[in-house]
């Protein structure tokens, strides 16, 4: 059957299923949003204010933490937890490959080994026997990535801390607003990392935050983000030079939010609850559009949890199809469906490679790597928007599918 020019793929010449590219994130911001960042503006304080501390105090409230401190971006915020931790030189600490750079690098930061624990090969979240299979003398702490949005297995992960005195840094920036076992994420681990990048649940710009219950960790934090700077007199070691004086007791970094920033993640926070129901309500749709086509794997889902749904992965049915992921990725990104890939493990990466590590040390990881792609997925989809990837997906696959 010769196919005609609307179900022709568009590389092929076809007409593409949509005329504009549909990203595979995006932010929501609405007029409360730019006028909460306009009140700020017309403010006394555009930097180290009052809104920072309401951001931060929103945030732990939310997820049921004592504390939380902000950052200028998720990855200050993990150099910040590796700090709080004392993760240095001659420190192993455990994490996963199937994840941004800087759940790894922020070890680096701070001197300390990176180890990489193998994925569960449904959840792709770090696989807990492997972490138990790799403990050392010399590991100092775990951190475990909330991959998509669908939480660790924390309590495993913290039982087998607890017993070896470690620190656990859950890496929670793609689950803000998930559930472990009917809590909110972010009051679990020793830290929680949260990430307000623009494709992120809520969006500061850029920025984000650790919560935590430890009043230690919370010190150690806020004085790591700001030059290791402290004006606390309880800490001072000179406490009568007058109220100009300041010391510095570490080397730390400036790593601080402004009240810009918290002003519009305060007002993108209030809207948390809704953004997650869109996201839910959209990869359901995902869910049932693609129960039964044979070349590709939906999101496996523990009955324990639920996943606040920052990503949507298929993993495509390779043995099915004709040709590879970069064929099926190509064919769709000229369709303008904004798919993309995550991650390339991170031990892939030159950098890392360099440092001695190799590939065949995460068999899962690096075997699903090949054939996962990302598909659109933010609260601001129109019902057509999703049809459209539907549509899209059906189409390129159905072309490359052996028969």
């Amino acid at each position: 059957m010769v196919q005609t020019s609307n179900d022709q793929l568009a590389i092929l010449g076809g007409q593409p299923t949509r005329s504009e590219l549909l990203p595979y994130g995006r932010q929501w911001i609405d007029d409360t949003d730019i006028e909460s960042v306009i009140q700020t503006l017309k403010s006394p304080f555009l930097t180290q204010g009052p809104r920072i501390k309401e951001f931060e105090n929103s945030v732990a409230q939310y997820v049921g933490a004592k504390y939380a401190v902000s950052f200028s971006n998720g990855t200050a915020a993990l150099h910040g937890a590796c700090f709080a931790a004392g993760i240095g030189e001659g420190d192993e600490v455990i994490t996963t490959p199937m994840t941004f750079a800087a759940s790894a690098n922020c070890v680096r930061y701070c001197g300390g080994t990176v180890v990489f624990a193998d994925i569960e090969s449904d959840t792709y979240n770090i696989d807990k026997f492997k972490i138990k299979s790799l403990l050392t003398p010399k590991t100092k702490a775990i951190i475990p990535v909330d991959f998509t949005g669908q939480p660790a297995d924390m309590d495993e992960i913290m039982e087998l801390a607890r017993d070896r005195n470690l620190v656990v840094i859950e890496d929670a920036a793609h689950s803000l607003g998930a559930d472990y076992k009917g809590r909110k994420v972010g009051s679990i681990a020793d830290m929680t990392m949260f990430s307000f990048h623009p494709v992120k649940h809520v969006t500061t710009g850029e920025g984000g935050i650790i919560t935590t219950n430890s009043l230690e960790y919370y010190e150690k934090l806020l004085l790591f983000r700001s030059h290791g700077i402290t004006r606390d007199k309880d800490l001072l070691e000179h406490k009568n030079e007058g109220d100009w004086y300041y010391e510095m007791h570490e080397l730390g970094f400036n790593y601080r939010i402004t009240d810009i920033q918290a002003a519009l993640g305060s007002s993108q926070l209030s809207k948390l609850d809704g953004f997650v129901a869109r996201r839910k309500a959209i990869a359901q749709q995902y869910n049932e559009a693609f129960a039964m086509n044979a070349t590709l794997i939906t999101p496996f889902q523990k009955s324990d949890r639920e996943s606040s749904w920052h990503l949507y992965i298929i993993q495509l049915k390779l043995d099915e199809l004709k040709v590879g992921r970069k064929e099926v990725f190509d064919a769709l990104r000229k369709e303008n469906i904004g798919v993309n890939v995550h991650y390339l493990p991170v031990h892939y990466h030159p950098y890392y490679k360099n440092l001695g590590y190799e590939k065949g040390i995460a068999d899962v990881a690096e075997t699903l790597y090949q054939g996962i792609i990302s598909l659109p997925l933010f609260p601001a989809m129109l019902d057509s928007d999703i049809q459209d990837v539907v549509n899209a997906v059906e189409k390129v696959l159905g072309y490359y599918r052996r028969t």
